[in-house]
């Protein structure tokens, strides 16, 4: 499975009704999630790393093919100098490991603050990971990584290490008309998009505009650069976020059918194979 897509989380109430049945249990949110998505970008592990047991429990909810995209806890990311953390990072991937097949790769979030002054120490917090079994994607958010020569040197430095560069997408957010609902919402950083390839899989964040046909330009330009990356072997996470959580399943869906009926090969989505309501996909 070459294109894999999903959302930030997996347990989310206002769900319910939608994505997971009336009546659905907060216990039951991961098993049915994993049965209409095929990955999930696991932010939860940047705030509090989970024990064995609950990982062998996730690995159970489950099903065969389906990936986490962890996160480095931000004790790693978010203290300053990466390389004093290499053994906290290591210890994490260790525990990881307990998720066997179902580990997709483990997400690297730098601060804003941290910037290419800091790339030699950069250099070595990636080289010793890269030789660790797991795959590794690394989002950077401070503004100068996106102006050269530090762009170039990132990406060369990537590259030589088999690291993916996350490519997060935030313009439906900050580009299109003024939407009261996003006043208080705009947490992510407005970077540029660099859409480039650094590893044999690339993970992309796309940050949804609510309003659904907002996100159609933005959409159609993701869905002729997918189909391109994959006509190439690249192997695709794309995540679906929304500042209002509600709408990522639903815009999710949306882009996965305008995928399939523009021809893009993309495996059809779980979601689909459940009896549900039919979605439209024209919106004009």
């Amino acid at each position: 499975m070459n294109f894999r897509l999903g959302c930030a989380i997996w347990a989310y109430k206002d769900w319910v009704g939608e994505l997971f049945p009336a009546g659905s249990r907060a216990a039951d949110f991961l098993h049915l999630y994993s049965r209409r998505f095929t990955t999930v970008e696991g932010n939860t592990t940047f705030y509090s790393v989970p024990d064995p047991e609950t990982i062998k429990r996730w690995v159970s909810e489950t099903p065969l093919g389906f990936e986490f995209c962890m996160k480095l806890p931000r004790d790693v990311t978010h203290g300053g100098l990466l390389t004093p953390a290499i053994p906290g990072a290591i210890a994490f991937l260790d525990r990881m490991q307990g998720l066997g097949d179902r580990l997709g790769p483990v997400l690297i979030q730098l601060p804003p603050s941290y910037s290419p002054a800091q790339l030699e120490d950069l250099t070595h917090f990636l080289k010793p990971l890269s030789r660790n079994a797991a795959s590794f994607a690394l989002e950077v958010r401070h503004p100068d990584w996106f102006q050269d020569p530090y762009a170039s040197q990132l990406n060369v430095l990537l590259t030589e290490l088999a690291i993916g560069r996350v490519l997060l997408d935030t313009r439906p957010i900050y580009e299109c008309p003024d939407d009261p609902q996003l006043h208080s919402e705009r947490r992510k950083p407005q970077v540029p998009l660099q859409p480039c390839i650094t590893a044999s899989f690339s993970l992309i964040r796309y940050i949804s505009h609510p309003t659904l046909e907002l996100n159609q330009p933005y959409f159609q330009q993701w869905a002729s650069l997918v189909k391109q990356w994959l006509s190439q072997g690249t192997r695709l996470y794309f995540f679906v976020h929304c500042p209002i959580e509600q709408h990522s399943p639903s815009n999710a869906l949306h882009f996965q059918h305008m995928l399939e009926q523009q021809n893009v090969p993309v495996p059809q989505l779980p979601w689909d194979a459940i009896d549900q309501p039919a979605v439209q996909l024209s919106l004009f």
